[in-house]
């Protein structure tokens, strides 16, 4: 500069980083994914409720030709929790005990009630961030607290590394969580499913890699790309699925190389192997998942909330009539399939539980205007 002083930039340096959310890049990439487009249609299924909310505020699917459609499937663990897991919390709660659990959970449907009912009816719900703050709750009080552990691998080491930690004695867990790929090779199982390929999660792949969706390509020959969650992640993404049907060569492929390792988190992996183990559980709207759930390991058995208050969950009604919940958890269906969406089932009234979390694909619909297209 003139008077010798050191220049400041007027834009950030971006050290060759893509502008996520650059028009350009955004039409460049449209380009490329019109050019790989095969002249059949193409199915491509995500199961992260994030990629939803990006596709569908962003409207990305305008960039996409008529025959590539890109679905949400049981990409929102608020959704596919089984009514028995809630009323199993239900109860617990209403024996005295402080139930800490995230904010989503406390309104998904029950057999009789949700959890907010709960609350109103004088049961002390409580809404947390983590697992660690049910702790800090449990260090305070002499009363049973427990924590109604929800969600996928993302945020399963949280809920074991509690339980590693020397946790007090008043606290216990309600375990619901679940496993990704499971549940991924469940709906290829699904007659009719019609999945062309799969857009896999960033963040359940930060934790688990790459390995585990190798047999979606070796066994059922589906292109499997991970993604990340800006709208040029996504645009890209598709463009590499696209590039694999266009060359008949189904692998598994990491868009999101800045955050998904190989081999994944092996800390967290670590974490999850020593407090839990595989077991089949029930999928809300789609049914019994083989070893597709988690259940804590004998050594930690005197932290589970159901043995201790001696509390099951039935098997109730999973479903309202006229949803279609099922079928969009299933990528079968859309959210505007479904005959109850914005008349009787909107945020402040679900009646089925993709409209109540704010990673279900009816409650993103529905705040983003449901615009497949632009």
């Amino acid at each position: 500069m003139r008077d010798g002083r050191k220049q400041v930039r007027k834009y950030p340096r971006v050290n060759n980083l893509l502008l996520l959310s650059d028009p350009t890049r955004a039409r460049a990439l449209a380009q490329v994914i019109e050019k790989l487009a095969p002249e059949h249609p193409v199915k491509i299924v995500h199961v992260c409720g994030t990629h939803e909310a990006t596709i569908t505020e962003h409207g990305l699917r305008r960039f996409l030709p008529d025959n590539v459609e890109v679905l949400e499937g049981p990409g929102c663990p608020v959704c596919v929790t089984p009514t028995r897991d809630i009323d199993a919390a239900v109860k617990i709660a209403r024996k005295g005990a402080i139930l800490c659990t995230f904010g989503d959970m406390t309104r998904v449907p029950g057999t009789e009630m949700t959890l907010a009912d709960a609350r109103a009816d004088g049961a002390d719900v409580r809404v947390v961030l983590s697992a660690a703050e049910a702790v800090n709750i449990a260090r305070h009080t002499d009363r049973e607290v427990v924590f109604f552990g929800v969600g996928f691998e993302t945020t399963t080491p949280m809920t074991a590394a509690i339980l590693l930690d020397d946790p007090p004695p008043n606290l216990s867990v309600i375990v619901s969580h679940k496993l990704i790929p499971p549940a991924m090779t469940a709906l290829l199982d699904l007659p009719d499913n019609r999945i062309s390929a799969y857009l896999a999660p960033g963040h359940v792949s930060v934790i688990i890699g790459e390995y585990p969706y190798v047999p979606f390509p070796r066994d059922y020959g589906i292109p499997t790309v991970i993604g990340g969650f800006e709208p040029l992640d996504i645009l890209y993404a598709v463009a590499l699925i696209l590039r694999q049907i266009k060359e008949a060569s189904p692998k598994v492929e990491n868009g999101y190389p800045r955050a998904v390792k190989p081999e994944g988190n092996r800390r967290a992996l670590e974490l999850i192997g020593r407090v839990f183990a595989p077991t089949d559980v029930v999928w809300r709207g789609i049914g019994t998942i083989s070893q597709s759930g988690l259940r804590l390991r004998d050594e930690f058995a005197q932290f589970d909330a159901r043995v201790r208050f001696g509390v099951t969950g039935e098997e109730g009604e999973e479903t309202v009539p006229g949803c279609r919940c099922p079928d969009v958890l299933t990528a079968r269906a859309v959210p505007t399939d479904c005959p109850l969406f914005r008349t009787t089932c909107t945020p402040l009234h679900p009646i089925g539980p993709c409209m109540v979390g704010v990673e279900a694909a009816c409650n993103i619909w529905y705040r983003y205007g449901g615009r497949p297209k632009l």
